[in-house]
């Protein structure tokens, strides 16, 4: 597809108008732009979601509803937030957008703090997410800051 036509003389290249990637006079190219998933942060988030589903499997029924289901909707919430960021335009508000993940990390620990005080997860489980999210967490605000 050519993103570029030639304008009327004297008037240079210009954007065409159904180019999707374009800001002034700037052009965007299609390779250059990365897709939400090909984030590390984001697949990091998705890395644990995994693993976060699959150790919630063994809390008990009761718990399908409440805590299963808190920390699961945090848990995923996390790289939705990162991905819903990636699809905003404006500085502040795909900022605002990583805050809300930002979070979204924090209450998901709260939720695996309350896994392991109910002794559905050892300490061993607790101590590597709880790792794992703290990392989240930096890697999430050194992406913040390289947006600015």
């Amino acid at each position: 597809m050519d993103l570029l036509y030639h304008a009327p003389e004297g008037r240079g290249i210009r954007p065409r108008r159904d180019s999707r990637f374009f800001h002034e006079n700037t052009l965007f190219l299609d390779m250059q732009y990365k897709d939400f998933h090909e984030l590390s942060i984001w697949r990091d988030g998705y890395d644990i979601l995994m693993k976060i589903y699959s150790m919630s499997e063994a809390f008990p029924s009761e718990e399908r509803f409440a805590l299963t289901s808190q920390l699961r909707r945090s848990a995923n919430s996390i790289i939705a937030n990162i991905a819903e960021s990636h699809g905003r335009y404006a500085y502040k508000d795909k900022v605002r957008v990583l805050y809300i993940a930002r979070g979204e990390i924090v209450e998901t620990r709260s939720h695996l703090a309350v896994a392991f005080g109910r002794t559905y997860i050892d300490n061993i489980m607790f101590k590597e997410l709880n790792s794992i999210y703290v990392t989240l967490t930096i890697d999430l605000n050194k992406y913040i800051k390289s947006l600015s």
